[in-house]
């Protein structure tokens, strides 16, 4: 597999959600769902409408089995997923047992290569520098979760690092880089 970067850039994201709501409901979910979840993406193209769909509201945490550590994680589907997810229901009259992603062609879900052409195209056409690919929105989750203050030791666990050193590299981080981190209680 060949080295992706994140997308650190707040504006280069919003930038590529913009484009993508151009393009297509799908794919902007494909992207939102991605950089807010941190899910893999076979296991993202494996999602069906039953699986965000309670029946009458868009579920609050998505269970997916995890296929390459044969565990069941939970994901929530923070207000920016749930938001692109409606729309994205309501365009269509899925049935529960629909995937998610499907081809536009056929009744499958799209391809990793097809997933790929989606974002790398919509990087590029922002400007973003650097290599791009599916795995890219894994790492942006992680690059942003950390930096908001999710501690590293979770993150590790979300990507079953045995480091926190193995982690920061993953996510592109330098160890000289400086990292402020607001803790506002708030109360």
């Amino acid at each position: 597999m060949e080295y992706v970067d994140p997308i650190k850039d707040i504006e280069s994201i919003n930038a590529i959600k913009q484009i993508l709501q151009q393009q297509s409901q799908r794919d902007l979910l494909l992207f939102v769902l991605g950089i807010n979840t941190g899910i893999r993406v076979s296991e993202l193209l494996a999602l069906k409408v039953d699986d965000v769909w309670e029946g009458s509201h868009i579920k609050e945490f998505l269970r997916i089995r995890d296929t390459k550590h044969e565990e069941v994680k939970a994901y929530y589907l923070n207000n920016n997923v749930r938001d692109v997810l409606e729309k994205y229901l309501a365009q269509w009259n899925f049935t529960g047992s629909d995937y998610l992603f499907k081809s536009k062609k056929n009744n499958q879900p799209i391809t990793r290569q097809q997933a790929y052409r989606i974002i790398n195209h919509a990087a590029k056409e922002v400007g973003i520098p650097g290599k791009i690919g599916t795995h890219t929105l894994r790492k942006t989750f992680g690059y942003h979760a950390y930096r908001k203050g999710i501690a590293i030791s979770i993150l590790m666990s979300i990507y079953h690092h045995h480091s926190p050193a193995e982690t920061l590299r993953y996510l592109g981080i330098e160890k000289n880089e400086e990292h402020l981190i607001r803790v506002d209680v708030n109360l």
